[in-house]
């Protein structure tokens, strides 16, 4: 019986959060409260997603891919290496 009675007291208390985390992270973040929007409809895709065929939801998840904005993009690789000479350039002189 005692051995009953150790395991219960030795037993971690489990910890609640009091506070709503994200709620509050964002309002420190951002000054506002999170209505979660992003989210349920990130949800609602999800779950349609689901219903499609392995054939539609390659083409579906393959036409987002190509219309995602890509930083990388922005310059090509004449223009990134002017920039690059323009910014950086002087340490390649010596002093």
């Amino acid at each position: 019986m005692i051995a009953a009675e150790e395991v219960k007291t030795t037993k971690a208390p489990r910890r609640r959060l009091s506070s709503p985390v994200h709620q509050v992270q964002q309002y420190y973040r951002l000054g506002v409260l999170d209505n979660c929007s992003g989210k349920w409809s990130k949800l609602v895709d999800c779950l349609s997603l689901k219903t499609k065929s392995s054939a539609e939801l390659q083409d579906i998840l393959e036409t987002r891919e190509k219309e995602k904005f890509h930083i990388w993009s922005f310059r090509t690789p004449e223009e990134s290496a002017a920039k690059w000479q323009q910014w950086y350039g002087h340490l390649d002189e010596p002093e």
